[in-house]
Formats: C-alpha cells, structure tokens, sequence
C-alpha cells in the first residue's frame, strides 16, 4: 500500500506549476462521478491530441521529404556547386525537422516556449561542451565560402591524400587510391595546410635516372628528351618542353634529372609510360645503369 504525505510546510514551485496544488485539492473534494469523468476526459483528450501529433509529425516528414528534393532537383538544373549543396541540404533538414518536433511537442500540450528557453539554455552547455564540433562546423562553413579544394578534387592533407567524395556540416570525406574512405573534421582542414593536387591544370613530373661514369651525357640526354616527346600527353610547349640537365656526381652513378609537363589528370600515366619506357630504350642511346657493387677479397 502507497502513503502520499504532504508536508505542512509549503514548497517553492516553479512558475511553469503554480496550480498543481489547487488541482489535487479541487480533485479530492469532487464526487466520484465527476473525477472518474474528468479522468476519462482527460485521457480522451491527451489521446487525441497524441493521435493527432503523430499524424502531424508523419505528414510533417513527408513534407520535409518532398522540399528537401525539391531544393535538390532546383539546385541540381541551376548547377550549384555539389558541396555547397550538400552542406544546405543538411542544414535543410535539421532546421525543418526542428521546427517539427517543436510543433508536435505543442500539440501535446507543452508549452513550446519554456521549451525553446529550456532547448537554448541547453544548446549553450552543449556547446561549451563540444566545443570541437562547434569548430568543425565553422571550418565546414569556410570551407564552402572559401573554397579551397571541391568534390572530386584531389588532396593531400593531414597526412592524408585521396579524392574529395563529400563535404559534411562537420567533416570532409575522402576516397584513397587504394579505395580506402577518410573522415577528416573540417576544424583542421579549414585552418591547416591543404595540398591540392588538382586546382592547376598541369603538374610538373620529375625523374632521377642514374648513369654510369663515362657514358655520353649529350646522347643520353637527347635519348631521354626523345622518349618523353613520343608521348602524346607530354606538353610539348617551347616553355614547357622536356629538360634534362645533371643533378649530381654521386659515388657511383652520375644522376640526371628528368622535367616534363603533363596534364595534371594524367600525372601518373605520363610517370609509369616514361618510367618503362627509359628502362627499355635508353640502353640504345649508350646509356648503363650502376648499381652499388661490393668487392670482397679474402686473403690466406
């Protein structure tokens, strides 16, 4: 059996519950009839109500759904920059789903502005407390405003590099060579150093071929210059031609240093071709390849 004592001396209650007292007492002194009515009645109506909220809120999720493609297919035909539309999309869909769950909470019969008092004096403490994200969140902003790599751009960053596949509210994801996915937060991206591999239309691609002592620098060098022209995407501009010029004189080899221009798109199939390709022919132009030797004489 349950015992409900009141104490004598009167509690301080909250404003949002000065009649909760007055209500128990009224209740008590009503007939029996009349309290099992208004305790009916009142579950009927907290009933409908709740019956009503989930209506609304069902309705309310297909509404979002139906503007959040709709904002998508618009900014799709106007070619709105992908991370720009990413990042509104999200922010879309947490402010209508707020504003949601806001009407809902009022239909209930919750009073929506102790609610949003009570929500912001939250938000202020999370926020102090996630500090971090709340910075991830401002370099995801400055990311989209400043633009300092876009999806489908390749990167290097944190230690990091691969393809940029999305730009999040809070993080940017990235796809390696090896088909590996990095989730780096923007806080860092937005104030670190960016190294981005695709921003300029052509990249420089250097080699270090080593010669032995004596060969003939002049026939090499012209044997490499050859090589790299014959391939199509090697940029064969009068400024940007292949160069070949001495590096260093080094224990045992003589090390040249090969510079050609390619499109930045196809950096690595220019670098892989020559690559075989000097391996192959250079041999023809009278060029041997060192390699380290060690002579071992053994005495009686």
């Amino acid at each position: 059996m349950l015992f409900l004592q009141i104490p004598d001396t009167p509690v301080a209650l909250p404003d949002s519950v000065p009649t909760i007292r007055e209500e128990l007492q009224t209740l008590s002194t009503l007939p029996f009839d009349e309290f099992i009515q208004k305790v009916v009645t009142a579950f009927v109506t907290f009933a409908i109500n709740l019956a009503i909220a989930v209506f609304v809120f069902y309705v309310g999720r297909f509404v979002i759904n139906k503007l959040y493609n709709f904002v998508s297919n618009i900014m799709s035909k106007r070619k709105v920059d992908q991370s720009l539309a990413t990042f509104v999309l999200s922010m879309v869909r947490i402010v209508l789903y707020f504003i949601l769950i806001v009407t809902v909470i009022g239909i209930l019969g919750i009073e929506t502005s102790s609610f949003i008092a009570i929500f912001a004096s939250a938000g202020v403490a999370i926020g102090m407390a996630l500090s971090g994200t709340l910075q991830n969140f401002a370099g995801g902003v400055l990311i989209l405003l400043l633009k300092p790599y876009k999806i489908g751009e390749f990167i290097e960053v944190s230690g990091y590099s691969g393809t940029v596949k999305e730009i999040q509210i809070f993080h940017t994801i990235l796809t390696t060579g090896d088909n590996k996915t990095i989730i780096i937060p923007n806080g860092g991206l937005s104030t670190g150093s960016v190294n981005n591999w695709s921003r300029q239309e052509y990249r420089r691609i250097d080699w270090s071929i080593g010669i032995s002592y004596g060969d003939d620098i002049d026939s090499v060098r012209q044997g490499i210059i050859d090589i790299c022209l014959r391939q199509p995407d090697v940029v064969k501009e009068e400024d940007r031609r292949p160069t070949v010029f001495v590096e260093e004189l080094a224990e045992s080899s003589v090390n040249l240093k090969v510079r050609a221009w390619a499109p930045t798109s196809k950096f690595w199939d220019v670098y892989f071709a020559v690559n075989e390709q000097i391996y192959k022919e250079l041999p023809r132009y009278g060029a041997n390849f060192p390699f380290p030797q060690l002579d071992v004489h053994i005495e009686k």
